[in-house]
């Protein structure tokens, strides 16, 4: 009988192994059992101290701790110099006055003396703050136009005059009796409207150094912004419309009340909006707009629309585009702008005459399924690595063209283009020294699963190792660049900080210390990351757990990582803490544990990620099934006695193994599931999947709920009630296909005060106790 769940109990289960007893209610505790690791460091503005988030004591929160040579142990920062800390400050090279904008004032500091001096305060708070390229001269925004602040004089001005809305034509009122009567009767009426018609076309003539009122109509404003000489603002208009919005049930309320917040759009050609780049200059008082039709490839339409007859025969149009807010040089002289396809198929560079407002066109980029890579974002309205180096003249870039993401620069004048970085690797983050001489780059070299820091010449393009043993460097360079902050894990150590001197192959020094004494107690595996070979020749990493061989039970459980667009089976510390944890139970339980870094995962280049393009539940689950089938040929596994499960597009993958090849997972554990692409978001699903409106072929073969009546094994599905990612009502539908079909090997756990990432550890207790219960029932021999 098909059961709806609730959460009513908890199971407490300890696996006894020789060295350390694991606990279910233990482990689900996340990093209260782990210990919390600390997050978000960075440098003080003279490079004395490092701060960082932390929460070793295991408060309700976490608290901002600072090191500085000498010191032991970090220590609690004071609130105000926490505060002090995350702020973003600008400034000129080295400049010992910062600037920066707190609770919507404008304020100076002095990195040498430390001292403050607050410079703008007013009711209407500013933003996006801006140096010029002028000494002393400041650009921010305020009530959505831009105003510059001269330091030495201490004098602001206001530059555009953006107004939102339609200007007021004053109609003249009809001329009553009376005042045409006055006007017949009396010379002196008719000498004082001659006056005034004198004045006013006399005011005429005066040019006010004002700027004149734009009025941009219903339309949006967005990415305002001055050139750094003061000379052009440009911003983005974008066309207002109304989508409809997805709403979620809160049953679990302070009130006692129900609530229905919105939630998101779902994916549809409707999100498309019409947008405008604009100019304003400053010497004309004038806005105008770029006309981006003469694009390459502006009117190329993608090949899957071959396939549908409406497509086919469809006219010519211009793409939607939207273009990024422009990138300058040091003095403004020479603008860089980056454009997107919002169908996210294509991204151009240009070369952007703000005076003229015409471009040339320098980089263009085109991928069939859809734009993205490390340093290249994969949504159409964001912008990816890009600036200026030291010359002024040369921009630097990430591209796929290679099929990895790698290192490029173009010079303007020359116009030659050279690739810095080469190989069958990515480079996954840029840094640019601040003499624009050197980048420092954090790349995948020496293993997809690692996360290595070099330093790179730009002159020669050779790389200089700094960090490159196995695991995950994350690196904050000082602000002399003579040091580094470095948060580092490996598999089975977790996150923590450490300082090193920025020199070749350079040495780590821990300086917190973030494991609990628990956790340290039990011997954490190193899973092995193994290479198998897809049904089509591409290799495939995974991360194994094996049991030893006196608790081998010959039984396999399959996770499968979330989001698509991840890395799992990588030499470093897990997003997925408590299912690495979990692993390490089931694998003390006899269970060999697979985790695979299936096609559309993130680190191993284009082709691998695009693998799902236009079918997700194909390569993405054929990946699983080679998986499957390597366990039972090197493993000896059962395979009558493989299970799988995961969450998110892992709860997905599990639905797609259990409804679309039926009898190949003897039981499986979908958690937050997506059931039916086309009611999930816009930017992900349309980026892989197309539109429903214009690729439904796609959306029906890669949404679980079209073959609920495929099901054969046991599958127990799990979800948050106000999951507003991938909604509660997702596996509601599913349920419902299921009970018209009469499908009896099903349940449901429902989670009322749980969202996308459960909090409460008691559902976390009561989840994984549903699944290893479900393991344990189905894929053990009586």
């Amino acid at each position: 009988m098909t059961k709806n769940i609730f959460i009513v109990t908890f199971l407490f289960l300890a696996i006894t192994g020789k060295s350390q007893e694991l606990k279910l209610e233990e482990i689900m505790k996340g990093q209260s059992f782990i210990g919390n690791q600390p997050t978000n460091g960075r440098w003080s503005l003279d490079g004395k101290k490092v701060y960082f988030e932390w929460n070793p004591k295991d408060e309700l929160g976490t608290s901002t701790y600072f090191w500085q040579k000498g010191m032991k142990k970090p220590e609690v920062a004071t609130l105000n110099e926490a505060t002090f800390s995350q702020l973003d400050f600008k400034s000129k090279p080295a400049s010992d006055i910062v600037y920066y904008i707190e609770k919507g004032s404008l304020y100076s500091y002095s990195v040498k003396s430390k001292s403050i001096t607050k410079l703008i305060q007013q009711s209407a708070p500013i933003s996006n703050l801006q140096i010029g390229s002028q000494g002393g001269v400041l650009f921010f925004e305020q009530n959505e136009n831009i105003f510059k602040y001269t330091t030495k004089e201490g004098t602001v001005l206001q530059i555009t005059n953006l107004n939102k809305g339609n200007k007021r034509e004053t109609k003249p009122e009809k001329e009553s009796f009376l005042t045409a009567q006055q006007k017949e009767l009396f010379q002196f009426i008719r000498d004082k409207e001659a006056k005034k018609k004198w004045n006013l076309e006399k005011n005429k003539t005066y040019k006010s150094d004002f700027a004149k009122e734009y009025f941009y109509g219903k339309d949006n404003l967005y990415s305002l912004k001055m050139n750094p000489n003061g000379n052009f603002a440009t911003f983005i208009l974008i066309e207002n419309s109304e989508t409809k919005q997805e709403k979620m049930e809160v049953f679990i309320t302070d009130d006692g009340y129900n609530q229905t917040p919105e939630t998101k759009e779902k994916v549809s050609t409707s999100n498309f909006v019409k947008n405008r780049f604009a100019i304003y200059s400053v010497s004309k008082d004038s806005v105008y707009y770029v006309n981006f039709s003469t694009l390459s490839h502006i009117q190329d339409t993608a090949k899957y629309y071959e396939l549908y007859d409406n497509l086919k025969k469809k006219a010519k149009e211009d793409k939607l585009i939207v273009a990024q807010a422009p990138v300058y040089n040091q003095d403004g002289s020479v603008a860089i702008v980056e454009i997107r396809s919002q169908d996210n198929k294509d991204r151009w560079l240009v070369s952007l005459n703000l005076d003229k407002g015409t471009f040339e066109e320098i980089e263009y980029q085109h991928d069939e399924a859809w734009i993205a890579g490390p340093g290249i974002p994969s949504y159409s309205f964001s912008s990816g690595n890009l600036d200026f180096l030291a010359d002024n003249e040369t921009i630097y870039f990430q591209s796929e063209a290679t099929g990895y993401s790698h290192l490029y620069t173009y010079n303007l004048k020359t116009k030659k283009k050279t690739q810095l970085t080469k190989g069958n690797w990515e480079v996954r983050d840029v840094i640019l020294s601040k003499d624009k001489k050197t980048f420092y780059v954090t790349t995948n070299t020496t293993h997809p699963g690692n996360r290595n820091f070099y330093k790179l010449e730009v002159a020669n393009g050779a790389l200089q190792p700094i960090l490159t043993k196995d695991g995950a460097h994350e690196v904050v360079i000082s602000p002399d660049e003579k040091s580094l902050l470095v948060r580092y894990s490996y598999k089975n150590v977790p996150w923590d900080f450490y300082i090193a001197d920025n020199e070749k192959n350079t040495h780590l020094v821990q300086i917190t210390s973030s494991v609990t004494d628990n956790f340290k107690k039990y011997p954490w595996r190193e899973p092995e990351v193994i290479t198998f070979k897809a049904q089509d020749g591409t290799a495939v990493n995974a991360r194994i757990y094996t049991p030893k061989l006196e608790t081998n039970n010959k039984a396999a459980i399959i996770f499968v990582h979330g989001a698509g667009y991840l890395q799992n089976a990588h030499n470093y510390w897990s997003n997925y803490y408590r299912e690495y944890m979990f692993h390490n139970l089931l694998t003390d339980l006899g269970y060999t544990v697979l985790d695979i870094d299936y096609r559309g995962s993130d680190g191993y280049g284009r082709d691998f990620r695009t693998g799902i393009y236009r079918f997700m539940g194909g390569k993405d689950l054929s990946d699983h099934l080679d998986g499957k089938k390597y366990l039972v040929e090197k493993y000896g596994i059962d395979a009558d006695r493989v299970g799988i499960y995961g969450g998110s597009y892992g709860g997905f993958i599990t639905l797609m193994g259990m409804l679309t090849t039926p009898g190949e997972f003897a039981s499986g554990a979908a958690l937050r599931s997506v059931t039916d692409w086309a009611h999930y978001n816009h930017g992900y699903t349309g980026n892989i999947l197309n539109f429903p409106e214009t690729d439904p072929d796609a959306y029906k073969k890669s949404s679980p709920i079209y073959y609920a009546g495929n099901l054969k094994g046991n599958l127990l599905m799990l979800h948050g009630m106000v999951d507003d990612n991938v909604e509660y009502k997702d596996i509601v539908r599913l349920s419902q296909r299921l009970i018209e079909l009469e499908k009896k090997n099903w349940t449901l756990a429902s989670f009322p005060v749980e969202a996308h990432g459960f909090n409460e550890t008691y559902s976390w207790i009561d989840e994984y106790s549903r699944i290893l219960n479900l393991f344990n029932t189905t894929l053990l021999k009586p």
